[in-house]
């Protein structure tokens, strides 16, 4: 906790004094009370004695007096808020094998409608990119809060050849550099990769691609897509068909996201994409600032100070 005068503060100090000066007080009351009474006759004035409840209000009264120095002082304490602002590029695997048609309709497919779930669940301040990849890493749209674009974007998605996966990364993290948010400041990026595996050609190694997104603090999560009976036909001239078999590879997936601090998930359906959810929210969805609590503090201060007086009228039928 910070405050913005905490000079006010040193009238803490004048607390102990008022808690010597009631004992003082009430240790002359007993021998004020003994010098024209005697104790043994006490009894049978009062029925008993209030004892150290009768400190209750004073106590109360004090800590409401202490509350209200640490309000003047204007006191400011680090809280979570929901974030507005924040970017998230989707790097979508048009490799040759992502027509495998074992996840249905085709694992490119299933990756689509799964970034465009993901799209209903991203809040509508935050701005999405694209990058699509194959034998190299291309922009399908630059981060923006339209959504609009970018499910048109997923949508021409169409297959190539190879897996750049270092390349698609290395874009991601060229995307959104520039963003700032209102106050100056850049958002916090993510990125959400989704393919079934295995490097297979371009410049950047993923190896290089997670280095550079550790050290951005940019995390990588990772969406493995397809399973190991995935196949890929071709038709051949002479009307031959070419049976590739595709199993996908999660070294690669696993190995990104584990260095970058982001997640390596295994399932498109919708528990795997609600974990994904809760894991990029957890990330993204607050953030740290320091706010000031006066209000609260005087609020506090106003409360104990009625329940003090509560106590005195009530309690002890005394009203001050």
């Amino acid at each position: 906790m910070t405050f913005t005068w905490p000079a006010v503060l040193l009238a803490l100090l004048a607390l102990p004094l008022l808690v010597a000066l009631y004992a003082w007080s009430e240790r002359r009351r007993v021998r004020a009370q003994a010098a024209f009474g005697s104790p043994d006759l006490l009894p049978n004035v009062v029925d008993r004695s209030p004892g150290a409840l009768r400190h209750l209000p004073l106590a109360v009264l004090l800590v409401a007096l202490a509350a209200m120095i640490v309000g003047v002082a204007r006191p400011h304490a680090t809280v979570s808020v929901q974030r507005e602002e924040a970017t998230v590029i989707l790097a979508m695997d048009v490799s040759r094998s992502m027509k495998a048609d074992d996840v249905e309709p085709t694992r490119l497919d299933a990756a689509r409608v799964a970034a465009n779930a993901f799209l209903d669940e991203v809040p509508e301040k935050f701005r999405v990119g694209v990058v699509s990849f194959a034998t190299r890493a291309v922009v399908g749209v630059a981060p923006t809060d339209d959504r609009d674009l970018v499910r048109t974007a997923l949508d021409t998605l169409a297959p190539g050849e190879g897996t750049a996966i270092g390349d698609a990364v290395a874009l991601s993290l060229e995307l959104g550099r520039e963003v700032r948010t209102d106050d100056g400041e850049t958002p916090p990026r993510t990125i959400l990769l989704l393919s079934d595996g295995l490097r297979d050609g371009g410049r950047v190694d993923p190896v290089d691609a997670a280095a550079s997104a550790k050290e951005l603090g940019i995390p990588v999560h990772t969406v493995l897509v397809g399973t190991p009976e995935g196949v890929v036909r071709e038709e051949l001239p002479g009307g031959f068909t070419r049976i590739i078999q595709v199993p996908p590879s999660p070294e690669t997936l696993r190995e990104l996201a584990s260095a970058t601090g982001g997640e390596f998930f295994t399932a498109l359906d919708d528990e795997g994409l609600r974990t994904v959810y809760e894991e990029l929210g957890s990330r993204l969805g607050t953030r740290q600032v320091s706010r000031e609590i006066t209000d609260l503090v005087a609020g506090g201060a106003a409360g104990l100070l009625l329940l003090g007086g509560v106590f005195s009228a009530f309690l002890f039928r005394r009203v001050p």
